[in-house]
């Protein structure tokens, strides 16, 4: 893993309350595992609400995840009074997006002043297997705080 420097030592509360108020990660029964300076690592669980016509997890669900998972990994970079907002990403799915959990790890690639590179991967566990789910490459702006962003 890279070793970047923290600019806010409060990263980890910080990051820990955003995604308290994600209300779509709270719909999803998405969980924060890690969190750490350039990296965090989001667990979804298998829900049948969130399949699509052939059972397997929806695109959607699994890319907020990844997305969530990158954008907070760039979060754990930014100097205080700031915040991320995603303003690029794609995705490329790898395997049909089944198992009884999904796992995405966000980490930062480079970070910048303005704008944060980060990669995102998502593996499916079933048992003791895993899967290789998606891959995504993703930019996320550096923000003064702003109150629309409370």
């Amino acid at each position: 893993m890279n070793s970047f420097q923290v600019r806010n030592p409060n990263f980890d509360s910080l990051v820990r309350a955003s995604f308290a108020r994600q209300q779509m990660m709270k719909s999803l029964g998405a969980q924060l595992l890690r969190v750490e300076p350039g990296q965090v690592t989001i667990e979804l669980p298998f829900d049948a609400r969130w399949s699509q016509q052939h059972g397997f997890t929806h695109a959607g669900a699994i890319t907020s995840v990844v997305d969530s998972a990158c954008g907070y990994a760039a979060l754990t970079l930014m100097p205080p009074g700031y915040d991320v907002l995603t303003i690029e990403y794609k995705v490329n799915f790898l395997n049909p997006a089944q198992g009884q959990t999904f796992v995405a790890v966000g980490q930062v690639v480079k970070s910048g002043r303005t704008v944060t590179v980060c990669q995102g991967q998502v593996y499916a566990t079933k048992g003791d297997r895993h899967s290789d789910i998606a891959v995504m490459q993703a930019s996320m702006i550096a923000l003064a705080d702003q109150p629309m962003l409370k």
